[in-house]
């Protein structure tokens, strides 16, 4: 049977690099890294990866909380993961947790028992929380997308406030000043910034908050088409609407074109995370653009670095936004 010798032949380098590619492929070159695999796959190696476990004491399984995989923001940001996963030999292990604590608590476990080795969590809640662990420990965990303030883990970010109030001013720029958002879930800190970021380009101009233009939403298609309903009915229309996601936009889209409105004639409607339907919609949806893929590969890689002690300290990462402008946004078009 082929073996680590033959393997480290065949690829011209020592055993040592050999176990080193296996164990911790970052550590070593992408040159070397394809040498070292090629030769194992000419070899037939097939090293005794629990072996290597069990000394080690890592599982290299890597659990990712993922609120719901219908989500098309959220494919996206686990196709990130699995791209570095894969390159680093990190097995990520999914659970749609609907949202649901006791879920992510249970699936936190898993470090604990030493059935993995660090967690992602992509929702605002901290499934390590118990009475007699230290809030301000760093966790084998890092959060992604939505901010927990509390905790003391890696983040990766987006600057939501500033991306709303992008989207705000853009609408402004166009003539709105009755301008409507559709929020997300009221406990997500999503919603709070984006909420303050809507308010701050209104205040830039003297124009005063209206409750009336703020709906609940959820992020799905059935929730932005019924507050587009909503605000219909109300005796003075928003002449545009600013949706906290994508999904939500679509819906209010398609609302106003079931009551024969005209987008963006009659109403502009904007969305935010620029999803691959955002581009083919009917207009195509003026939108805030959201590094999705690049959520997932910076948060798989920063967990790493926690977990080989590159990383001791809560660090941030917040990453670029850009405004997309489309057909679904216009000028106002003031009535006769």
């Amino acid at each position: 049977m082929s073996n680590i010798r033959v393997v480290a032949e065949l690829a011209g380098v020592s055993v040592a690099t050999v176990s080193r590619t296996l164990k911790q492929p970052e550590s070593v070159s992408p040159k070397t890294r394809h040498r070292v695999l090629d030769a194992i796959q000419q070899a037939g190696y097939q090293p005794n990866q629990l072996a290597a476990r069990l000394r080690s004491g890592k599982t290299h399984n890597l659990v990712v909380l993922v609120p719901t995989i219908a989500n098309v923001f959220f494919a996206r940001v686990i196709s990130g993961m699995q791209q570095v996963a894969h390159e680093k030999g990190f097995t990520l292990l999914l659970s749609n947790t609907q949202a649901d604590e006791q879920t992510e608590c249970h699936y936190a476990r898993m470090v604990e028992s030493a059935a993995a080795d660090g967690v992602i969590q992509l929702r605002a809640f901290n499934p390590f929380k118990r009475e007699h662990v230290n809030e301000h420990q760093l966790h084998p965990m890092v959060n992604a997308c939505e901010v927990l303030d509390e905790v003391a883990c890696p983040t990766v970010m987006l600057d939501n406030r500033a991306a709303a109030a992008a989207m705000t001013r853009h609408l402004l720029a166009l003539g709105h000043n009755r301008i409507a958002l559709v929020k997300g879930p009221a406990r997500s800190p999503l919603t709070r910034d984006r909420i303050a970021g809507y308010r701050d380009a209104l205040n830039e101009v003297g124009i005063n908050f209206d409750e009336q233009l703020l709906v609940a939403g959820d992020f799905s298609l059935k929730s932005g088409y019924e507050a587009a309903a909503h605000l219909l009915t109300l005796a003075e229309r928003p002449t545009a609407i600013f949706c906290e996601n994508d999904e939500m936009a679509m819906g209010a889209m398609q609302c106003l074109k079931k009551m024969g409105l005209r987008i963006p004639e009659d109403m502009s409607v904007a969305g935010f995370d620029d999803i691959n339907f955002a581009e083919y919609s009917d207009p195509p949806l003026t939108t805030i653009a959201q590094p999705a893929e690049e959520f997932g590969r910076t948060a798989v890689s920063l967990l790493i670095d926690v977990l080989q002690g590159r990383v001791t300290k809560a660090a941030k990462v917040i990453l670029p936004f850009e405004l997309v402008i489309r057909n679904s946004t216009g000028p106002l078009h003031k009535q006769p």
